[in-house]
């Protein structure tokens, strides 16, 4: 007997392509490399650098390496991040809006209450990360990988997914209302108690995260599972 064929999505995982910085890059320093509208930055490094709290339109970060620097609160729109790096941030309560995150590394960083609705995400990775309370209602995601991310009650409301992975996260009460998720790869996940199951149609999980899925299922079926 033939084995059955693989999902049709399985066959373009690929990992995202690496950000390109310069080398040497430059080092950043207050106030010539703050945060303002307009403001363009490139080949530059932020090491322990406070952006916290700020407010600015159309700014744009291109080759750059961001080290114990803080965005906590700040709100962004229609800011572009490409070819970065973020290691050890914090991007706590930060908003961004019509936005853009391209070949871009955050790892080990917190993103607790971080919003990014209307934005769109191309070949990004986000490693080690706290992001529960994470918002990207609306966003679309290419080549997008989380990875051993705490991510409880993150917001995907209708947000494109397809072919996004999450791996080894933690996604507890998670929303995916009217999310496009074709294809999307899900791999030793916990999904307790997530929302808008009726989206996962045409996802790709394993057989032990699938069990996480049982009641959220039958509550949307309206199956009450005695104890």
């Amino acid at each position: 007997m033939s084995s059955q064929p693989p999902h049709p999505q399985s066959k373009r995982l690929k990992a995202p392509t690496t950000p390109k910085l310069p080398s040497p890059l430059a080092t950043a320093r207050l106030p010539e490399h703050d945060l303002q509208d307009d403001g363009t930055y490139r080949g530059l490094e932020f090491n322990g650098i406070d952006l916290a709290n700020r407010q600015a339109d159309a700014t744009d970060y291109e080759g750059c390496r961001f080290i114990v620097t803080s965005f906590a609160g700040t709100y962004l729109r229609q800011a572009g991040f490409a070819d970065v790096e973020l290691e050890h941030c914090d991007l706590s309560n930060m908003a961004a809006r019509g936005s853009g995150m391209h070949r871009a590394l955050a790892s080990a960083s917190r993103l607790t209450g971080m919003s990014w609705s209307e934005s769109t995400f191309r070949d990004v990775l986000f490693d080690d990360c706290r992001a529960d309370l994470t918002g990207f209602r609306f966003s679309t995601f290419k080549n997008t990988v989380f990875r051993n991310c705490i991510m409880a009650e993150a917001n995907f409301q209708n947000a494109d997914l397809r072919g996004v992975r999450f791996e080894r996260c933690d996604l507890s009460g998670a929303q995916f209302s009217q999310a496009q998720m074709d294809g999307a790869h899900f791999s030793d996940c916990v999904l307790l108690g997530i929302g808008g199951i009726t989206s996962f149609k045409g996802t790709i999980i394993k057989n032990r995260d699938a069990q996480g899925l049982v009641s959220a299922l039958a509550s949307a079926m309206g199956i009450i599972i005695e104890e």
